[in-house]
């Protein structure tokens, strides 16, 4: 099994409930295979030329690369935020039984 197949993907939102409903859809209509909800974490980062600080939540999801464009589409619709993060890192290796779960909990990308 090519474990190149499979991404994690790193949003952040802003709130709890937020999270929750994001990572719901995505995993209901299996565009990931689960999410995890992670925080609340700080963020720093530059936004209309200032530094700025806010509370957020991570949510750090696992899926399948070809179904990337998808789930940042239905993460974007669904985000509160005008430019959410939406970052997909490699599964460069993993435990063969989980990437095999991980695979057949995901949807077969559309062509």
């Amino acid at each position: 099994m090519e474990s190149t197949d499979c991404v994690v993907v790193l949003v952040t939102v802003g709130s709890r409930e937020e999270g929750e409903r994001i990572a719901t859809a995505v995993v209901s209509e299996q565009l990931a295979a689960c999410v995890n909800i992670v925080g609340p974490i700080a963020s720093i980062y530059r936004w209309d030329n200032q530094v700025q600080r806010d509370e957020e939540l991570l949510l750090v999801m696992k899926s399948r690369a070809a179904l990337f464009d998808a789930l940042t589409a239905r993460v974007k619709a669904l985000h509160s935020y005008q430019t959410p993060e939406v970052i997909a890192v490699p599964i460069t290796a993993g435990s063969p039984s989980y990437l095999e779960w991980l695979l057949g909990a995901t949807g077969t990308p559309r062509a």
